[in-house]
């Protein structure tokens, strides 16, 4: 291995994702459900499960998975013997980021993100296909539908096979402010010719066909209501003016999206609905012809989120996934306290935590980390064991000392208030002798808050490398600026204190390099009336050596002015940054998944001068939140007797929708 090789691991948190608990569910369709609605689960309960399709009547599914740590395409049959069987369907493509699959005239078509676009803000999501079946010497042919420097989401295909339609920005780029209702194009191409590619209607997104002309799609429309439009196709696409014949089908009042057309009735189609008044996401048919909601999942599993329904071939079955339920039966009822996730760096191990705001112990041995934003807990960095330290109070965000075993830093009140709430700064001592021979027990701590209360939001600490200092953003002043305390007597005590920077912007989330030298830190100085966009800054700890690293691009730049950058920390050599962002964009619809307060968010690693960009994660979740050890830790990923023995919290399905569309 390349010796400045970034390596180590890397734990991190995802919003949501570690309680979806999905698997895949059909039923009788069309009507049949009204009467004695039968559900049948088909996939098998391992980690998640989504984003189907039938390929015949006997329920044989194509689906994702991220049972081997990443998004994977599976194949799910029932056998004779009535076992089901699942398997791996091999892509030929070194990607972490798989999504959409169907199957057609023996082919596979999928999105994948594993070519890096050309320019910054992009997405990398694009449309492929490769035979189903066996990978010779040389792989699969590989055949990219979506031409190079475009970007394309959501494929369906025709009928027929011939035509397939996708959701599209087309060259754009990503508009950094674009993370609920993405505006993207209905585009449809020949399967044969992919080319060719026609704008059939501006501003939509999820198609899905009816027959070989009809196509339904989701927008929100202006009146503020996600809605179901339709376009029909004449024969020569070449003399089509985008737009021409649109419809509006499902009416105001509630959100309708996610549409499945069904293949036996044209004027039947299946859709996820956000009822006012009611808390959950639903699939209803919706009759095009009546203008009529028929509720399915509704009458099955009233207080349940359902997600992206789909059709059988011949419309005999309808799938869609939901949480799977706490019933043993079910298949994995626990949430992993540490999750592995595939790493594109070699060197790098990944975690994905089941809570928030990790910190490692000086030896690694441990993590620190908040389970939501009430209390502060640690686990084995095995992922074997937990203890409690604070509970029924609310902390966030976590720094270890690297010069103690028994001190970590938190922060104490409640995350994401203005400058004057009162936030404090604290050091929280405790006998670390307990961690080796107590198991899962609450461990006594002495709590020693380090800033004066009358001083508002002081939150964010990382200690320096010999533990005597703290870093730390405090609203003092009336701006969230970032100021250094002594670890030990803090301000209460006639403890240091020193201001490191002073102004008009917010100056947030500092890291202390282990090497002593500098600091790290988000800011928005470079443009502060803009509240969302904000960089990494670097400063010596005396406050000298300010400067902005450039990672978008070039100073004074429009790409730079873009960056969304948070979350930063260093490597164990202080030569590499970590952070999470949005230069990528969005790599899958947002409104098709649960809620992502920024489902652009992932994480990156970049040198200090700015130079060698990697990312590390992709996916439509908003990943963030990191810790860096230089400890390496084996990757392995679960099997079917690892799931049997899991070791985390009850899974119990407590996510949320999507918070931003208003009902």
């Amino acid at each position: 291995m390349d010796s400045h090789s970034p390596n180590g691991t890397i734990i991190f948190s995802t919003v949501g994702r570690t309680n979806y608990g999905f698997d895949t569910f059909s039923i009788e369709s069309p009507f049949s459900f009204l009467d004695s609605p039968t559900e049948r689960r088909l996939t098998d309960g391992a980690s998640v499960n989504f984003n189907g399709q039938f390929i015949d009547e006997d329920q044989t599914l194509v689906f994702v998975s991220e049972r081997s740590g990443a998004p994977r395409i599976y194949l799910r049959r029932d056998h004779p013997s009535t076992h089901v069987v699942i398997k791996l369907l091999p892509t030929s493509v070194n990607s972490v980021f798989l999504d959409r699959p169907f199957i057609q005239n023996k082919r596979l078509f999928y999105i994948s993100s594993h070519q890096t676009p050309s320019k910054i803000f992009t997405s990398s999501s694009a449309l492929y296909s490769s035979a189903v079946e066996g990978v010779n010497e040389d792989g699969n042919e590989i055949i990219r539908l979506t031409p190079d420097g475009y970007v394309d989401y959501s494929p369906a295909i025709s009928r027929s096979g011939c035509l397939i339609a996708v959701a599209s920005y087309g060259e754009r780029r990503w508009p950094s402010d674009e993370f609920n209702h993405l505006t993207t194009d209905i585009v449809v191409f020949p399967e044969s010719e992919p080319d060719k590619r026609t704008v059939v209607c501006q501003h939509g997104g999820w198609p899905t066909w009816s027959g070989d002309s009809t196509i339904y799609f989701h927008r929100k429309d202006e009146d503020g209501w996600w809605s179901i439009f339709r376009v029909e196709l004449p024969k020569d696409l070449t003399n089509l003016r985008a737009g021409f014949g649109l419809v509006r089908v499902t009416p105001p009042g509630l959100h309708c999206f996610t549409p499945a057309a069904s293949h036996g009735s044209k004027s039947m189609i299946a859709v996820a609905t956000r009822r006012p008044g009611k808390s959950y996401r639903h699939i209803e048919i919706f009759d095009v012809e009546l203008q009529k909601f028929y509720p399915v999942t509704e009458l099955i599993n009233p207080t349940t989120h359902h997600y992206n329904p789909f059709f059988s071939p011949k419309s005999t079955y309808l799938g869609y996934h939901r949480y799977r339920g706490e019933s043993p039966s079910s298949g994995e009822t626990t949430i992993p306290y540490l999750d592995p996730v595939v790493s594109p760096e070699k060197g790098l191990t990944m975690l994905r935590l089941n809570g928030y705001f990790p910190s490692f112990s000086p030896s690694g041995d441990f993590v620190a980390f908040n389970p939501g934003f009430t209390g502060l807990n640690i686990v084995k960095s095995d992922g074997s064991k937990k203890w409690t330290l604070i509970k029924d109070r609310t902390a966030f965000c976590n720094s270890w000392s690297p010069s103690e075993s028994g001190v970590i830093f938190t922060s104490i009140g409640p995350i994401f208030e203005s400058v004057r709430t009162t936030v404090q700064i604290a050091r929280v001592s405790f006998n670390s002798a307990r961690l080796n021979r107590d198991d899962g027990v609450e461990i006594p701590v002495e709590i020693k808050v380090l800033t004066e209360e009358k001083t508002g939001n002081n939150a964010f600490p990382s200690c320096s490398p010999d533990g005597k200092h703290v870093v730390f953003r405090s609203g003092r002043s009336g701006h969230k600026n970032l100021y250094i305390v002594d670890a030990v007597n803090g301000e209460l005590e006639g403890g240091e204190i020193l201001r490191l920077t002073e102004g008009p912007w917010i100056d947030t989330m500092p890291s202390w390099s282990p090497d002593g030298k500098l600091i790290a830190f988000s800011s928005n100085r470079h443009n502060p009336d803009n509240i969302n966009c904000f960089s990494i800054y670097v400063i010596h700890p005396d406050g000298t050596g300010l400067r902005r690293i450039h990672v978008a691009g070039p100073e004074s730049s429009d790409d730079v002015n873009m960056e969304r950058l948070n979350h930063v920390c260093f490597s164990n050599d202080s030569e590499w940054l970590l952070f999470t962002g949005n230069l990528s964009g969005v790599t899958a619809e947002p409104v098709s998944l649960p809620n992502q307060f920024q489902p652009y968010g992932d994480l990156y690693l970049v040198k200090l001068d700015g130079s060698g960009l990697r990312r590390l994660t992709c996916n439509g979740y908003e990943n963030g939140t990191p810790a860096w050890h230089p400890l390496a830790m084996p990757m392995t990923t679960r099997g079917d007797t690892e799931r049997s023995a899991l070791v985390g919290d009850k899974l119990r399905g407590e996510f949320d929708d999507v918070l931003w569309m208003n009902c």
